[in-house]
C-alpha cells in the first residue's frame, strides 16, 4: 500500500507520519532521555547508539509493512510514537505499539487518543482485519487503556518477563475488524 503523510490533532497535540527530518530529534527525545519507568514498561534496553537509532529510523521509513507516527506536544516537542508494524497484507493483520518518551506526558489521555487514532487508521485506511499487541502485566495503566480502546485479552505468556526483581506475564491482546466496527459505530451514535 502506498504510504502518504497523515496528520491528526488533539487538544493542541499532533500525531503525524514520520519524516526523514525527524531522525535527529527522534534520537534525542526518544533514546537520549529514556527514563527507568519507560524502559521497564516497554522492555527496552538502557542504551542505544546514535547509529543504531538512525539506521533503525531510516529502515522504518522505507518499510512498506509498517506505519510510524510521531506525537508532538503543543510546543512542537516530540513526545512519543505510535506504530503499526509487522503488517501481513495477505491476512490483513499487524502489530501495534506505542511509547510516550516523557513520564510527564503519561497519564494525560494523550496515549489513549493515539491508541484510538492509530487503531482507527489501521481499520479505516489500511483495511486490516486484526490488530494485536503485547503488554506486560505490571503495565496496568496501558492494559486498561487497551481494554477501553476495544482490545481483548487473548492469552498470556506466563512469567515471560523478568523485571529485575520478579517475573511477570506478557499479555497478548487484539482487536478484530468486526469488534472495531461495532464499537466505532456505537461511539459515533452516542
Amino acid at each position: 500500500m502506498m504510504q502518504s503523510d497523515k496528520t491528526w490533532e488533539y487538544q493542541g497535540y499532533l500525531m503525524r507520519s514520520s519524516r526523514i527530518e525527524d531522525m535527529e530529534e527522534y534520537y534525542i527525545q526518544g533514546f537520549c532521555r529514556q527514563d527507568d519507568e519507560g524502559i521497564r514498561m516497554t522492555g527496552s534496553k538502557n542504551h542505544y547508539t546514535k547509529e543504531e537509532v538512525t539506521t533503525y529510523f531510516q529502515n522504518c521509513l522505507h518499510d512498506p509493512n509498517r506505519y510510524d507516527f510521531l506525537i508532538f506536544a503543543p510546543d512542537g516537542t516530540m513526545i512519543g510514537e505510535s506504530v503499526i508494524n509487522e503488517i501481513d497484507w495477505e491476512s490483513r493483520s499487524a502489530n501495534f505499539r506505542i511509547y510516550l518518551f516523557s513520564p510527564t506526558m503519561r497519564g494525560k489521555g494523550i496515549g489513549f487518543w493515539a491508541i484510538c487514532t492509530t487503531r482507527d487508521f489501521a481499520f479505516e485506511s489500511l483495511h486490516l482485519h486484526r490488530l494485536s499487541l503485547n503488554v506486560f502485566a505490571f503495565n496496568e495503566h496501558a492494559y486498561k487503556a487497551y481494554l477501553k480502546a476495544g482490545y481483548r485479552e487473548e492469552g498470556r505468556l506466563r512469567d515471560a518477563i523478568w523485571d529485575k526483581t520478579q517475573y511477570a506475564d506478557d499479555i497478548l491482546m487484539s482487536i478484530l475488524e468486526d469488534e472495531w466496527k461495532e464499537s466505532h459505530n456505537s461511539d459515533t451514535q452516542s
